[in-house]
């Protein structure tokens, strides 16, 4: 113990990988307090100071804790649905320390008690860190605006109302122009509600031999190209969410070229798989926007390649058995991702020769700056947020196993790769597999 009664922590034998730094080295770390003191290449090679804890992380990879932006858990949580500790514990035990949640809780964040109702539920359940989005109008409704300045204030990070469109340009606009005054970030569910009315698939051969209605990949891109016209006119910040589509794609590579302030994300169902995956009209593959063709998917890995795509969030959102197990047009929308995140995320990186710090990126640095968070990166000062993985770690995704309430995955029997050992937020362990031969151990 030091003077002031906080132990030190010294984490050794990591290959260190900070995105934020451009780092990827054999080093440790040293924690106090919850805080990052040190971090880098040889930082313990004349040795570990007395008094000071040690964990050997056996050579496996130390990154910042992942951050994902786009988590469904609705509340008041019924039997059937994750509560913020069961959310928390699955996220823990996939390296994810911060979770940013849709505000498309019953009731909606859209006043000042829903939020720090939200605020205090999350801090009582522990574990990883949770955030809240703010409606862009009331109810989600589509034209009261919500009152942001309030909201920004009671901690919220962003403003959407979840997977409904802003649809109209006027109210668009208007969000825009208000969220300019706070810098505050709108994020928009990039589907026009008109086109995609009655669709419940992608629009295409597979929604014609499945005898299903479809939606146009052009519900997309239209309600992105109007909104990148409005960021223009307004100066607003904007992200698109859960990009699905090659024009989407195109749309907002053209718009950074003209100096929009536009970001995006994607999840990995978008990059994994196509609509043939609803083949035998398999409901657990249904999602919002649906999956696509595989011209699309490809896209989507190609704008990931090349710095289009900014982010990889879970997009998860858990149902019951029952709420998918209907007819497909009554199924409900979403698949649980936090727990898949990761291992398809670096499988993607492996297919498509997207090197690990920059994927890493995606899910650390970049969520985090987006949304102004201090975490993100391993810098003296910052909090000690970060997991210790096996990078080549094989395993099979078994949706029986997943810590989740809910198990509507489209990956089940999936082979992947990457483990997670050890969870730390705020220099506290909040997950450790146990060890089997080589890990993190304390000394």
């Amino acid at each position: 113990m030091n003077a002031a009664g906080q132990e030190r922590t010294a984490y050794i034998n990591a290959r260190l990988i900070d995105p934020a730094r451009s780092l990827d080295v054999a080093g440790g770390v040293l924690v106090q307090g919850g805080r990052i003191l040190d971090a880098g290449a040889d930082l313990f090679g004349a040795g570990v100071p007395s008094g000071v804890k040690i964990v050997d992380c056996g050579g496996h990879c130390l990154a910042p804790g992942l951050i994902d932006i786009r988590v469904h858990l609705p509340q008041p949580a019924g039997v059937h649905r994750d509560m913020l500790a069961t959310a928390g514990a699955a996220a823990a035990a996939s390296g994810i320390t911060s979770m940013v949640c849709l505000p498309d809780t019953d009731p909606p964040v859209d006043n000042l008690a829903v939020a720090d109702s939200i605020a205090r539920r999350a801090r009582d359940a522990g574990s990883v860190k949770v955030y809240s989005y703010g409606t862009v109008t009331r109810k989600r409704g589509g034209a009261e605006l919500a009152e942001f300045g309030t909201l920004k204030d009671a901690g919220v990070l962003a403003f959407t109302d979840g997977d409904r469109a802003v649809a109209d340009a006027r109210v668009m606009r208007r969000a825009l122009s208000y969220a300019a005054t706070f810098d505050a970030l709108i994020v928009q569910h990039p589907e026009d509600p008109d086109l995609a009315l009655g669709g419940c698939m992608n629009e295409g051969v597979v929604a014609t031999r499945l005898g299903l209605a479809g939606i146009p990949a052009a519900a997309e891109v239209i309600i992105i190209e109007r909104d990148l016209r409005l960021v223009e006119l307004t100066g607003a910040r904007y992200h698109v969410a859960h990009v699905s589509t090659a024009e989407a794609v195109n749309a907002i590579r053209t718009g950074r070229d003209r100096g929009i302030r536009v970001t995006c994300d994607t999840a990995p169902h978008y990059f994994m798989l196509n609509d043939d995956a609803v083949m035998d009209y398999r409901t657990f593959a249904k999602v919002s926007p649906p999956l696509r063709g595989d011209a699309d998917r490809r896209a989507v890995i190609d704008g990931l390649c090349d710095g289009t795509i900014d982010i990889i969030a879970s997009d998860h959102r858990p149902h019951n058995e029952d709420a998918k197990r209907q007819p497909f047009p009554l199924a409900a929308d979403g698949v649980v991702g936090i727990e898949t995140m990761l291992p398809l995320a670096l499988e993607l990186g492996r297919e498509a020769g997207i090197p690990l710090a920059d994927l890493l990126g995606r899910m650390t640095a970049a969520p985090a700056r987006l949304m102004g968070l201090d975490q993100g990166q391993l810098a003296p000062g910052r909090p000690a947020d970060f997991f210790v993985f096996d990078a080549d770690a094989v395993w099979r995704i078994d949706v029986d196993s997943l810590r989740t309430a809910s198990k509507n995955s489209p990956f089940d029997g999936f082979a992947a790769r990457g483990r997670v050992l050890l969870t730390v937020v705020d220099g506290r362990a909040v997950h450790e597999t146990p060890r089997e031969g080589a890990g993190p151990r304390p000394r």
